[in-house]
């Protein structure tokens, strides 16, 4: 992943928006992403000052800069009313990504710098955001902040959009409801990954696990933890006791393909019936988000075979988000498989909305119907028609794609 930003830094750094100006689209999109940026970010401006009045969502944000003294803060619109969408990933897929980023826009983020430490013994500042961060529904919120809040565009396609941003000078905040299952995991002298998969077990959504797992609300030793890295940390920690229990299942009995498209992506996922293994392959078209001067298709992969993997993977927390939708569902259906899930970022998809769009999307194709096959090759033939991409370049890109070809298994042979 690290590689690929600097990569993208270093093409950002060619000049072609400049030449561009939003009006040729030399970079392959259908719209200019630093202008729908632009334009969601002066609306949202105009409506704020160094005081606001409204309803976060609730909704609570920390930075990974100069980790382990970090930001973190409220986000909240200039608005009242229920705003719990706003910071609710399940409730997007459906969105149109120029919606979607002026909603995440409207959001105004403050900021305080603390010691990731400080939730061992947290202060008055920490302790209303970590009830804000176990809340399920709206909080009336008055913020002040030292200067009116500011935003500017960045370059580089890595970049979320986010909010006009400020120091807070202080926050109050009306009718805060905690969560109680998570208020009683507060209290309790649990593990994180204890809490967090009692959370999970109990039908807390995954979203709000994560936030509240952010602010340092769980584990004996407790820190704030970075927003990024807590959402990957909840998926891969769920995903991970999922796949031990789907391990003791028999596997299934014919082979399944599913589809989502969404903003911009398409995603295919096959279960082969097989021993549980899996695999993510991402494809990027040039002018997308890890290709965006590029003049072919840019392929990344990662996989898991039966014993897991040690490694961070190499493509990303998208890779436990979809890992975590994959087994959500064979866990439901009590069998294992190997999953396959592809995905085709297209030209349209204009800008990074977050590691959520990779779980939803997944989950909102395993809630679809699949195409159901008796022979594993036809099915891998038919999930790979789906694409633009021709199938050898997914067939070099994914591991477990090209061990089906050359492979052999004992099954495999007929015995007569």
């Amino acid at each position: 992943m690290k590689k690929r930003e600097k990569l993208v830094k270093q093409l950002a750094k060619s000049g072609i928006c400049a030449i561009c100006k939003g009006t040729k689209m030399l970079c392959g999109k259908s719209e200019c992403p630093l202008l729908v940026r632009y334009y969601s970010l002066l609306k949202a401006k105009r409506r704020v000052g160094r005081r606001i009045e409204g309803s976060s969502p609730p909704s609570v944000f920390v930075g990974s800069y100069s980790y382990p003294k970090v930001n973190v803060g409220p986000l909240l619109p200039p608005e009242k009313g229920n705003t719990e969408y706003m910071d609710m990933p399940e409730k997007w897929l459906d969105m149109h990504i120029k919606d979607f980023v002026d909603m995440r826009t409207s959001l105004v983020r403050g900021i305080k710098k603390v010691d990731v430490s400080i939730a061992k013994d947290p202060d008055y500042f920490i302790v209303d955001l970590q009830e804000l961060s176990m809340s399920e529904t709206h909080v009336d919120s008055e913020a002040v902040f030292e200067k009116r809040p500011y935003g500017r565009v960045l370059g580089g396609s890595e970049v979320q959009p986010f909010g006009p941003i400020a120091p807070l000078q202080r926050i109050h905040h009306d009718n805060v409801k905690v969560n109680p299952r998570i208020e009683k995991i507060y209290y309790d002298e649990l593990k994180a990954e204890e809490s967090i998969l009692n959370l999970y077990k109990e039908g807390v959504r995954v979203s709000l696990i994560q936030k509240a797992f952010s602010m340092g609300t769980m584990g004996v030793d407790r820190k704030i933890v970075p927003t990024r890295w807590s959402i990957t940390a909840v998926d891969d920690t769920i995903s991970r006791h999922l796949v031990n229990k789907i391990k003791e299942y028999s596997p299934l009995d014919k082979t399944l393909v599913f589809k989502s498209y969404k903003m911009g992506n398409l995603f295919v996922v096959i279960f082969l019936p097989r021993m549980w293994s899996y695999e993510l392959v991402e494809a990027w078209y040039p002018g997308t988000l890890w290709n965006p001067y590029g003049n072919r298709t840019f392929m990344v992969s990662s996989h898991e075979y039966y014993e897991g993997r040690k490694e961070y993977a190499e493509i990303g927390g998208c890779y436990y988000a979809a890992r975590l939708a994959a087994a959500e569902k064979l866990e439901k259906m009590r069998k294992q498989a190997e999953v396959i899930v592809l995905r085709e970022a297209q030209p349209s998809y204009l800008m990074p909305v977050g590691v959520w769009h990779v779980r939803e999307n997944v989950r909102n194709a395993l809630r679809g119907k699949p195409m159901q096959f008796d022979n594993e090759r036809e099915a891998i033939n038919y999930a790979l028609s789906q694409f633009h991409i021709p199938p050898k370049y997914w067939f070099e890109a994914s591991s477990l794609l090209r061990r089906f070809m050359h492979q052999r298994r004992i099954e495999d042979f007929e015995i007569h």
